[in-house]
């Protein structure tokens, strides 16, 4: 990959292709798409015979996020005549479901709620919005509604917050403005409703300040979202027409004030292996989010929530592969911090047909049975509201996290098994395995960090290929178990002794002075206590584990020896004189800079992003005295999905996540002050998280 000068090539971007709902029934998938060739995304683990069993990792001591009220939802459509039926809000009820977004995806862009039309849609009927309420009243979930952008405007949506919440007195507190507005033809594929003459993210910004200004007039005490897209999806990263950056820098810098709370959907696509793989990419994403948030978002930027309104798969949509999907997503969402997180839909309609899992899989995107048949009458659905293996993920979601529990870390060294953890009030830790392999059960031995697990049989609930329904009961060991092939299994594990009293778990810490090397972690002192005071613990999360980096009776600790440009999340946790631990603060996140006096300096750029790739440049700057004679240039991707495609200017080679750029014979040598510059084409295949850390010949450079 030596060239002299760029190459030749041509702006390629991957059209999404998604088409305009039609009856609420989803044929595409694309502008949730990653839009990633195969050499990025890597093949998905394959299935193998089990051999040594799998380790797990559960680490009470690593907080995560708390599960909120909302955590758990799902879409209701005005399509739907069942919307408001008993038998569907029981079923709802039954999984768990605490919220309900209304009136359907891209029909939101359509919809006027006086008159209950939907024009160029169909609006089923019994849809209308007070029998949603009775629905969700009944369901005992809350609403999250959406203001129809597309065809509306500020005013009616202050309306339908006025008849909401003065008139019926609903309490309705959640409302997003539009739909996946990104899809109305600015960025050149349209499936969304837009009347507006001016279809760019930056007047869609600035509506979204009237919609704001114009509801919370009517009730202040209302959360108002915009519509953004998730990290490493499209249009992700694709800057069109006259706006300032990408959508979502666009509509942060604008409408940021003025949100709440922040809405994106997420559709991984590919086979089924493939979505069951790309959760790994969640981490990442909510990062990328929380960093445009903090960045674009104004002064009070930490204020705003970040919702996940729609989520499904591609295949597997009513079988195994989508209730393991379902389970593994929403707890990765969920212990990253998203308040609510909501699969896509509760009713759809039959689409393509086929076996996934060595079961029928009807293609439809509801999670309980519409009863219909396709349209030569080939293949019939199960009688309607018969759960599929989504509903049956949902409800095993409702066993293992319930709201309050909070979030631990857990981890496996297996890629076709991941852990997800929470910890209760009452003692009690909930460990949800899942087994991604379709072929082969696997042993797994479970190790456990700051909870010691009672030697009696856990409670063990279990979903398997196949099955109508979760199976529990009382068997076996807290620290080993075999999962069946393609399976959910929630052990939940009481303590081996009860503790009582004992400190409160600290609040959120903050950081400040951070430097390369240091950073200050301090966090609002416990209220004082009968006795002696408390010493609080510093922990690391290091992947599964923690390290401990330090204690103290103080509010605020100072710590060293840290990694330049590097990632770090931290917890505080207080002890008391007896011995007694308190529950994990929640995590704080912080990156350390990279030093300012270094000899060298490099500059990275990323320009002419196309949604899975770019033009990216370094700029090396001697900083030193000296000359230097021939030069080595080192960086590590944060991911494994990005890579250099090509470049030119220099030598380029990438081993791994680690890119290798070397002098050429025209540019060995950078005088005192002087520099060089190289290009590549960067291609990336999920968020893409940029290096921070550039080596020159061994040495860490100031970044510029």
């Amino acid at each position: 990959m030596n060239t002299a000068t760029p190459p030749a090539w041509s702006r390629h971007v991957v059209p999404p292709g998604r088409p305009r709902t039609r009856r609420g029934r989803r044929t595409a998938l694309a502008a949730s798409l990653l839009l990633a060739a195969s050499f990025l995304t890597g093949n998905p683990p394959t299935a193998s015979a089990a051999s040594a069993p799998v380790a797990v990792t559960v680490n009470a001591r690593a907080g995560l996020a708390t599960v909120p009220d909302t955590a758990l939802g799902v879409n209701h459509a005005i399509w739907d005549a069942n919307l408001g039926t008993d038998q569907t809000s029981d079923l709802l009820k039954a999984a768990g479901v605490r919220m309900l977004r209304y009136p359907g995806g891209s029909y939101a862009d359509i919809y006027h709620w006086k008159d209950h039309t939907a024009p160029g849609g169909y609006v089923a009927p019994g849809t209308d919005f007070d029998t949603f309420m009775a629905a969700a009243r009944r369901v005992g979930a809350q609403p999250m509604i959406i203001a129809n952008y597309g065809t509306g405007t500020p005013a009616e949506a202050a309306d339908w917050v006025r008849y909401a919440n003065v008139t019926k007195g609903y309490g309705a507190k959640w409302w997003a403005v539009g739909n996946e507005n990104y899809g109305n033809g600015h960025y050149g594929s349209a499936w969304e409703a837009d009347h507006h003459p001016d279809k760019s993210a930056t007047y869609y910004a600035n509506l979204v300040v009237e919609y704001a200004d114009a509801m919370k007039a009517v009730d202040p005490s209302i959360k108002v979202g915009a519509v953004l897209t998730m990290p490493g999806n499209w249009p992700d990263g694709i800057t069109a027409g006259n706006d300032p950056g990408p959508w979502n820098q666009t509509v942060l810098s604008i409408a940021g004030p003025k949100i709440d709370f922040v809405d994106v959907h997420w559709y991984p696509g590919g086979t089924a292996a493939e979505s069951l793989a790309r959760v790994n990419h969640i981490p990442d994403a909510v990062w990328l989010l929380r960093q445009e948030i903090a960045r674009y978002a104004g002064p009070k930027a930490a204020r705003i929530d970040i919702s996940l309104t729609e989520l499904n798969v591609e295949q597997g949509r009513n079988t195994q592969p989508g209730a393991l999907f379902l389970a593994d997503a929403y707890s990765g969402l969920l212990e990253n911090g998203v308040f609510t997180v909501q699969w896509w839909n509760v009713h759809n309609g039959i689409d393509r047909v086929s076996e996934v899992a060595g079961h029928t899989d009807y293609g439809d995107y509801g999670m309980l049975s519409s009863g219909g048949c396709t349209t030569d009458g080939s293949v019939c659905q199960p009688p309607l509201n018969t759960p599929f293996a989504p509903y049956h993920g949902l409800s095993m979601m409702n066993l293992f996290a319930q709201p309050g529990n909070q979030f631990v870390r857990a981890g496996t060294d297996q890629p076709l098994v991941s852990a997800h953890a929470v910890r209760r009030r009452n003692g009690e830790v909930a460990v949800l395995l899942v087994n991604k392999d379709p072929d082969s059960a696997h042993p797994v031995t479970i190790d456990y960090a700051g909870f010691t697990p009672s030697a009696a049989a856990p409670t063990v609930h279990t979903l398997t290929n196949g099955a109508g329904g979760i199976t529990s009961g009382q068997s076996g060991s807290a620290t080993s178990r075999t999962l069946p092939p393609y399976s959910l299994t929630t052990l939940v594990v009481r303590p081996a002794e009860v503790v009582t009293g004992g400190p409160a778990a600290p609040r959120t810490p903050a950081v400040s002075a951070v430097t390369d090397r240091s950073a200050t972690i301090f966090w609002p002192a416990l209220p004082p206590a009968a006795g002696p005071p408390v010493k609080y613990e510093v922990y690391r999360q290091h992947g599964a584990v923690s390290e401990q980096l330090g204690e103290t009776t103080g509010s605020s600790f100072t710590v060293g020896n840290l990694t330049p440009g590097t990632r770090y999340t931290v917890n505080v946790l207080a002890r008391d004189t007896a011995g007694r631990v308190s529950w994990s603060s929640p995590p704080l996140t912080f990156v350390t800079d990279n030093p300012t006096g270094s000899a060298c300096a490099v500059r990275f750029t990323k320009n002419n992003d196309w949604g899975n790739g770019y033009i990216g440049g370094v700029d090396i700057v001697n900083n030193g005295v000296n000359p230097i004679d021939g030069w080595t240039l080192t960086w590590t991707w944060p991911t494994t999905w990005q890579q250099v495609s090509s470049g030119w200017g220099a030598n380029w080679a990438q081993v791994g996540t680690t890119v290798t750029v070397t002098h050429t014979g025209d540019n060995r040598k950078i005088t005192p002050g002087g520099s060089v510059s190289a290009g590549f084409v960067g291609a990336y295949g999920g968020p893409n998280v940029l290096p921070s850390t550039f080596r020159l010949n061994g040495a860490v450079c100031t970044t510029l």
